[in-house]
């Protein structure tokens, strides 16, 4: 996908643009001398190529899925978990001894 940008320069930049580059080619011309210092290729690679490791990607799912029931257990452990569990199912210090 391409992106349209206007871009203010010095008259004597573009006079220099359009005779040395050529009419219709600035854009082309402009691009290929910035695309190096913005764009890291070799990034976009190499997430493409770690995309492929199944093994990698499947061991990824797994710690993320652990990661997402850690943090709902955190619900049940904070003090609105606590009060939420005393009303649903009576004191926990009876049952384990503390409320942690």
């Amino acid at each position: 996908m391409t992106k349209k940008l206007t871009i203010t320069l010095d008259e004597a930049v573009y006079e220099g643009l359009y005779r040395v580059v050529g009419p219709r080619r600035i854009s082309r011309f402009i691009e290929q001398l910035v695309r190096p210092h913005v764009i890291d290729e070799d990034l976009e690679a190499a997430y493409a190529e770690m995309a492929q490791d199944e093994e990698r990607e499947t061991e990824a799912l797994e710690w993320s899925d652990a990661l997402i029931n850690d943090v709902s257990d955190e619900t049940r452990r904070s003090l609105v978990g606590q009060f939420r569990s005393i009303r649903r199912w009576g004191n926990p210090e009876e049952a384990s001894g503390d409320l942690s």
